[in-house]
């Protein structure tokens, strides 16, 4: 089955004949063109067109399949308006601005608009192959540049410097950061999204290196806790209760489970040890043309996971002024169960 043939039945459980699709990962998952935030995709009964403006004429035909319309709002509104007349049409208010919302409206007076929250979401958290192929190359190079990077992280060395080491080497692989990369030592490890700063790794610190490639549009996801030196014996406990609650949770992945339930399983896990307080986020989130798109896996989410989904299984403890742990792999949900796409060594502490 084809995207646009899996949409079909989505568009009418929506009760809309129509989707103007103007977030940028859902115009590249329909269209293949990767420069997605310009264009827009209008999906109809009849098929789907990409929209895009004249700096793209050469690389959208060579990268989409689908029909295009070369032109620049307003142009670009009045094509569809005929197209349109008479039908309700669906458009994603999460990623349309007030402004454009506007526009159409005028463009489009004899059509209803129809906002519409997470319609491609549910489509998109399930992996086509070629998807999970692109998934797994970005991560086996996130995995290579780590291994490349670790023996750089010791005493004495910035967080900054191992953040830009890591940066440097994705961008000579041809890869980008798949985001603001998290190197935090010490008492910033209690921060969980806390930046590179200009700290200077110290003896006996915990060291979390959040980090992920973005290779051909596709993104990884992976954190390690390394230890420089010998942590102290608390942390040592922190770490090793981490490492616990997250592979009972790789170890419970399957099709059919609940999300919630995941997040139950390791959240109990480091209750036993005395941190259930200390685990500030969910468990994690689904990986693919975003870092973190659906299914969610929080204790309050309604997902199952399915076979084809790529997740994360992220649990981490955080102790105000002390430090923190997070440890980090990228499972692809399979048939049967699952497999951990994310190789780099978990160290032990």
């Amino acid at each position: 089955m084809t995207k646009l043939e899996a949409l079909g039945p989505v568009l009418g459980r929506a009760g809309v004949d129509a989707l103007w699709v103007s977030d940028p990962a859902g115009v590249r998952w329909l269209s293949g063109f990767s420069s997605a935030e310009d264009g827009k995709v209008l999906v109809t009964s009849q098929g789907a067109t990409l929209y895009t403006d004249s700096r793209y004429t050469v690389q959208a035909a060579e990268e989409s399949s689908l029909p295009q319309h070369i032109a620049r709002p307003p142009a670009t509104y009045e094509h569809a308006a005929g197209t349109l007349r008479g039908l309700r049409v669906g458009f994603e208010a999460e990623s349309l601005t007030v402004a454009e919302l506007e526009d159409l409206r005028v463009a489009w007076p004899d059509s209803t608009l129809v906002p519409l929250r997470g319609l491609l979401g549910g489509l998109r958290a399930i992996k086509t192959a070629d998807e999970v192929a692109a998934i797994r190359a970005a991560q086996a190079l996130a995995d290579e540049v780590y291994a490349e990077v670790r023996p750089l992280i010791r005493a004495g060395v910035r967080e900054l410097d191992i953040a830009a080491e890591i940066e440097t080497r994705l961008r000579r692989a041809g890869a980008e950061s798949a985001f603001d990369l998290i190197v935090a030592s010490g008492p910033n490890g209690a921060k969980p999204h806390g930046h590179a700063s200009a700290r200077v790794i110290e003896d006996g610190d915990l060291v979390t290196v959040d980090m992920g490639a973005k290779l051909r549009g596709y993104n990884s996801d992976m954190t390690r806790t390394v230890a420089v030196g010998t942590p102290s014996a608390e942390m040592k406990r922190v770490y090793n209760a981490v490492l616990e609650a997250e592979e009972a949770a790789v170890r419970a992945i399957k099709p059919g489970v609940r999300a919630a339930d995941l997040d139950k399983l390791a959240r109990d896990i480091l209750t036993g040890h005395g941190l259930g307080e200390a685990f500030a986020h969910s468990l994690g989130h689904g990986v693919g043309l975003e870092v973190h798109e659906a299914p969610g896996l929080r204790g309050s989410s309604q997902d199952v996971l399915e076979a084809g989904m790529v997740i994360t299984i992220e649990p981490g403890a955080y102790l105000p002024g002390v430090g923190g742990v997070r440890i980090e792999d990228l499972v692809l949900v399979t048939e049967d169960g699952y497999e951990v796409l994310s190789h780099a060594a978990k160290e032990p502490v």
